[in-house]
C-alpha cells in the first residue's frame, strides 16, 4: 500500500477516523519504525556536541508523529472492537513493544542524552526535567544490562505486552457474550422505569421482543440495586463476577487465570533483572511515594481508621435487612440491593430520584459553566468533525484571550464491543516549537446509558462524578503551557499524582452554587430542590467506610502480589486477596467470585502496583479542594493558583513541588478523612 493512500501516515490535523481501516494499521506502522530507526542512526551520527536542537527536538518530532497514528488505531481497538482491527492491532504490538525496547536499550542514544543535560546551557528547567525523566527511562529500560540480559529483558517486554491485551480481549468477550432475555416485565419487579426503558430498548436493538440484560455496567447496576427477584440478582451477579474465569457460566471459556500468574512471574523477573527486589519496588522508581514500607503503611493506616466504621455500618445493614425484610443472611448479591433500601429509609433519596435533574443538556452545559468559572476557560462545541461512531461529539476550549488551548472527542454512552469503565487518553499532545504549534486532543470515554426515544441521556449523579473525574484528566492534558510532548500534560506526572485533577474536580458534584448550573429538570428546567439537595449530601458519606476498606483491599491487593511474588511459589493471587481481606475487609464474596480475573487496572492498565494512587491522590485533591472551601468554592484567586501550579505545570516538576507551591505547604490527611466522614 502506498503511503499516499494510508490515512495514518499521511495525518494532518485531526484522525480521519472515517478513512481508517484496518489493512492500512501494519503499513503504517512498519513505515513510520523503519522511518523513526534511521533517523536515530543519522543523529547519532552527526559530529558532536549533541544540543536540544540537535538530537532531542528531531526525536521528539519522530515520536509524536509515531504516537499520532498509534493512538486512533488503539483508541478505535477500545470503542469499536472488530475481530480485524484487533488482528491488526495485536500484530503490531510485538514490533511497537520491540522498538520501545531497542530505544530504551540504546547505549549511544543514552549517552548523547547524558551529554546534552550536562552540556547544552541553553536549558530551560522543564527540559532539564524531561532529559531527566528520559535518562531513568533507558535505566528502567534496561541500558546497563550486559547483552544476553537485554534480550531478556526485550522479550519479556514483548511478552507482557502481549498478556496485557490478551487480558483486556478476554475481558471484552466475556462481557459481550452474557445477556438474558426476560419476557415478562414482572420478572423485574422494582426495576425503576428507566431501567426497564433500557433493557426495551436493548432488546429491540438486538431483534427481539422483551427486555434484555447485559453485564454493561448501565444494565448490570439497575438489576444489583433494585430487582426484587433474588435469583435474578444472583445469576447476574455470578455472570458479572466471574467474567474470564474459570468459573461461572462460561467457565474457562476466556480464562486470564494463567495470564495473571504469566504476567506476575514476568514482571518480578523484569524488576531483577534492572537490580530491584520485587516489582513493587520498581513500579515506585518514578512514583511519589519513596518506599514499599510508606506505601504499606498508608494503606495500611486508612485501613486501621475505617474497619471499626465499616463494620458497623455492615452491621447496621445486616439488621436492617433482617428487621424490615426478614433476610437472615445476606449474600454479595444482597448488599447493594438492601444498602439502597436503608438509603432510602435513612434519607428518602436514590440515585433514580436524582436522574431527571441531570439530563446530558444540562450537564455538559453546567459542567463547562463550572470549568469557566473555575480557570477562565471556555468549551465550546464544533461541527462536521470526523469520529468513530455518530454519538461522539468534539468540543474546543479556548482561554479569556480566545486563544486555543485544547480540542477533545467525548464517547458518552455504552455499547455493545466498547471496553467497560471510563478513561481519558491522549489523541495530541502539546508540542510547540519555534516553527509548529501542536495543541493537545482527548479522548474523553464513559459508559453511560443513553438516550431513551426523545429524552435525552439522565446521569445518575455518581455518572456525573465520573464525567467530572475524567474531565479533571483532560483539563490536565489539555490546559497545559509545556511545551515538550514528554513533560507537558499528564506526560511526566508521576503516576501516584495523576489522580490528583480528576478527584479534585469531582468535589463540585456536590457544591449547591456548582449544582445549580449542573442540574436542572429534564422536563421543566426546574433546578434541584432545596430539600433533595440536601438529602443527597446527607447521604453523602452513607457506606463510606465501607467504600474506603472495599478500595484499600484493591490496592493492599495489588500492591502485596507484585512485593511478595516468590518464583517457587507462584502468584498466589486469591490466598494473597484472602489475606488482605482478613486484613482490611469486612465483606467476604462467595468463593466462586473471581473479581481479580477482570482487574484490568493492573493487569493490562498502567496501575499494577500502583492501584494505592488513587488513594495517595486522594489525599492531594482532598487537601487541595480544602483551601477553595477556605477561600470560597468559585474563588477565582484560588482557580488561578491551582490553573498555573498544577494544571499548565505538567510533568515539568516534581508533583510535590507543584502541590506545595498552590497550597503553601506538603499534603496533609485531615481533609481526605473529614470529606469521608471518618473520624481523624
Amino acid at each position: 500500500m502506498s503511503e499516499q493512500t494510508n490515512p495514518l501516515t499521511e495525518m494532518q490535523g485531526l484522525p480521519a477516523f472515517s478513512k481508517i481501516r484496518p489493512e492500512h494499521v501494519e503499513p503504517a506502522v512498519d513505515d513510520l519504525l523503519a522511518q523513526n530507526r534511521r533517523l536515530v542512526q543519522a543523529l547519532l551520527a552527526q559530529p558532536d556536541p549533541f544540543t536540544w536542537d540537535n538530537l532531542v527536538l528531531p526525536l521528539e518530532r519522530a515520536e509524536d508523529r509515531l504516537n499520532r497514528a498509534w493512538s486512533p488505531v488503539s483508541h478505535m481497538n477500545s470503542v469499536i472492537n472488530t475481530e480485524e482491527l484487533r488482528a491488526a492491532y495485536n500484530a503490531c504490538l510485538p514490533k511497537l513493544s520491540d522498538y520501545g525496547t531497542e530505544m530504551g536499550q540504546n547505549e549511544g542514544l543514552f549517552r548523547a542524552y547524558k551529554q546534552v543535560l550536562e552540556t547544552d546551557k541553553a536549558l530551560d528547567a522543564a527540559q532539564r526535567k524531561a532529559l531527566e525523566d528520559n535518562l531513568q527511562q533507558f535505566r528502567l529500560s534496561g541500558v546497563d544490562l550486559p547483552p544476553a540480559q537485554k534480550d531478556r529483558f526485550k522479550a519479556i517486554s514483548q511478552e507482557l505486552s502481549k498478556l496485557a491485551n490478551k487480558f483486556s480481549e478476554n475481558l471484552l468477550d466475556a462481557t459481550n457474550e452474557w445477556s438474558k432475555l426476560i419476557e415478562h416485565e414482572s420478572a423485574l419487579k422494582g426495576l425503576p422505569q428507566s431501567a426497564l426503558d433500557l433493557t426495551r430498548q436493548a432488546a429491540e436493538q438486538n431483534g427481539q421482543t422483551g427486555w434484555l440484560l447485559t453485564l454493561e455496567y448501565p444494565s448490570y447496576l439497575p438489576v444489583m440495586t433494585y430487582a426484587d427477584d433474588r435469583e435474578l440478582r444472583r445469576e447476574v451477579y455470578q455472570a458479572f463476577s466471574t467474567r474470564a474465569s474459570d468459573q461461572g457460566p462460561h467457565a474457562g471459556r476466556w480464562d486470564n487465570s494463567e495470564i495473571m500468574d504469566r504476567i506476575l512471574e514476568l514482571r518480578h523477573e523484569e524488576a531483577q533483572l534492572l537490580g530491584y527486589e520485587n516489582f513493587a519496588e520498581l513500579s515506585l522508581a518514578m512514583k511519589m511515594a519513596p518506599s514499599t514500607d510508606e506505601v504499606l503503611g498508608f494503606l495500611l493506616d486508612l485501613g486501621m481508621r475505617s474497619r471499626q466504621q465499616a463494620q458497623t455500618e455492615l452491621d447496621e445493614l445486616k439488621a436492617f435487612a433482617a428487621e424490615r425484610f426478614g433476610a437472615a443472611e445476606l449474600e454479595a448479591w444482597d448488599l447493594t440491593y438492601y444498602s439502597e433500601k436503608l438509603r432510602q429509609e435513612r434519607y428518602a433519596i436514590s440515585q433514580e430520584d436524582l436522574k431527571p435533574y441531570f439530563p446530558e443538556t444540562q450537564v455538559l452545559p453546567g459542567l463547562f459553566a463550572v470549568v469557566k468559572r473555575l480557570f477562565g476557560m471556555d468549551v465550546r462545541e464544533a461541527q462536521q468533525v470526523d469520529a468513530w461512531h455518530p454519538d461522539v461529539r468534539f468540543f474546543e476550549i479556548r482561554d479569556p484571550q480566545g486563544d486555543l488551548r485544547g480540542e477533545f472527542y467525548l464517547d458518552l454512552y455504552a455499547r455493545r464491543n466498547k471496553r467497560g469503565g471510563a478513561w481519558m487518553d491522549d489523541c495530541a499532545t502539546r508540542f510547540v516549537t519555534a516553527d509548529t504549534a501542536q495543541f493537545p486532543v482527548a479522548y474523553l470515554t464513559c459508559n453511560f446509558s443513553p438516550p431513551l426515544g426523545e429524552r435525552p441521556a439522565l446521569f445518575t449523579h455518581d455518572e456525573v462524578l465520573t464525567l467530572f473525574h475524567e474531565f479533571g484528566h483532560g483539563l490536565h492534558h489539555m490546559l497545559t503551557q509545556i511545551d515538550y510532548p514528554a513533560v507537558a500534560g499528564i506526560n511526566g506526572v508521576e503516576w501516584d499524582a495523576v489522580e490528583l485533577p480528576s478527584q479534585f474536580l469531582e468535589n463540585w458534584c456536590w457544591e449547591r452554587a456548582a449544582l445549580d448550573l449542573i442540574a436542572g429538570h429534564w422536563e421543566t428546567g426546574e433546578p434541584l430542590p432545596e430539600e433533595l439537595f440536601q438529602r443527597m449530601n446527607a447521604a453523602r458519606n452513607f457506606q463510606s467506610a465501607m467504600q474506603m476498606v472495599r478500595q484499600l483491599e484493591f490496592s493492599l491487593f495489588d500492591f502485596r502480589i507484585h512485593l511478595e511474588y516468590a518464583p517457587s511459589q507462584g502468584g498466589r493471587i486469591y490466598q494473597t486477596l484472602d489475606d488482605v481481606r482478613d486484613q482490611v475487609a469486612v465483606v467476604r464474596p462467595p468463593a466462586f467470585n473471581r473479581f481479580a480475573h477482570g482487574f484490568g487496572h493492573i493487569f493490562a492498565g498502567g496501575y499494577a502496583a500502583g492501584y494505592y494512587s488513587y488513594k495517595w491522590a486522594e489525599v492531594l485533591s482532598a487537601d487541595a479542594y480544602a483551601l477553595f472551601e477556605e477561600k470560597g468554592i468559585f474563588d477565582p484567586d484560588t482557580g488561578r493558583s491551582f490553573l498555573h501550579n498544577v494544571l499548565e505545570k505538567g510533568g515539568s516538576r516534581p508533583a510535590m513541588e507543584l502541590f506545595t507551591a498552590f497550597r503553601g505547604r506538603e499534603p496533609q490527611i485531615d481533609a481526605l478523612l473529614r470529606h469521608s466522614g471518618i473520624a481523624a
